[in-house]
């Protein structure tokens, strides 16, 4: 099987490929960039091409559609709240310069 041949893919699958794939192109991503990005995120749920026999395929795991193109949090706890308290005192700071 040469690569990019899709025949192993059930129709399920091929139907939400290009429904991710439409879902990048209208936030501007190339056509070409938009259908990697599908079929990696389809073979990331579901893990590659089910269509081999009766009862050999695996439920799909959902997690990157879960997450919804939303970036992990950054930094450790210690490091977000750091960040909060110069925020805090920053705002502090300036309300009372403006009084």
């Amino acid at each position: 099987m040469p690569r990019g041949d899709k025949s192993k893919y059930t129709d399920k699958q091929k139907r939400k490929a290009e429904h991710i794939a439409d879902s990048y192109e209208d936030r501007g991503v190339s056509e070409k960039e938009a259908k990697s990005r599908a079929w990696a995120t389809v073979n990331k749920e579901s893990g590659g091409g089910n269509k081999s026999g009766s009862g050999r395929g695996r439920p799909d795991t959902h997690v990157s559609s879960s997450r919804g193109g939303r970036a992990h949090k950054s930094g450790s706890y210690e490091q977000r709240s750091a960040a909060a308290r110069k925020g805090w005192d920053t705002r502090r700071s300036r309300s009372s310069a403006g009084d």
